[in-house]
């Protein structure tokens, strides 16, 4: 996971990675690359193991974060991104409720594949 350090925000806040001033690299860790990036117009150094996986991560908070102030009035930015995080965990629940509970029809073929793979199988031990 990401650690992070707030920095006021700057015109060249470009999300690309940048060494952390603050940590020397001999004491940085597993998570020692450092890469600057801007959520909602603040930058952040954020450490990780995989400066992309973290670029991608940071966008997609602010796109949240940006798609909130859109639909709402407010423009308190802890508000925003509590929305954020909302929609964040809304989406992550309903993925993960649908990895755990299979659809009927995906019950209903591995029920028809279970079936033909014991039929197989009796086969193989009446024959063999």
């Amino acid at each position: 996971m990401a650690t992070a350090s707030k920095e006021p925000p700057t015109k060249d806040a470009l999300t690309k990675p940048v060494p952390d001033k603050n940590v020397p690299a001999a004491n940085a860790g597993s998570g020692g690359n450092s890469v600057r990036v801007e959520i909602f117009d603040q930058v952040y150094n954020l450490r990780g193991s995989d400066a992309d996986y973290i670029l991608k991560l940071a966008e997609y908070v602010d796109a949240k974060m940006r798609a909130v102030s859109e639909q709402t009035a407010t423009v308190d930015s802890v508000r925003l991104a509590v929305l954020a995080a909302l929609n964040i965990a809304d989406e992550y629940h309903l993925l993960k409720r649908g990895v755990e509970t299979p659809s009927p029809d995906v019950r209903r073929r591995a029920i028809k594949l279970a079936s033909a793979l014991d039929e197989v199988l009796q086969d193989t031990r009446r024959t063999g």
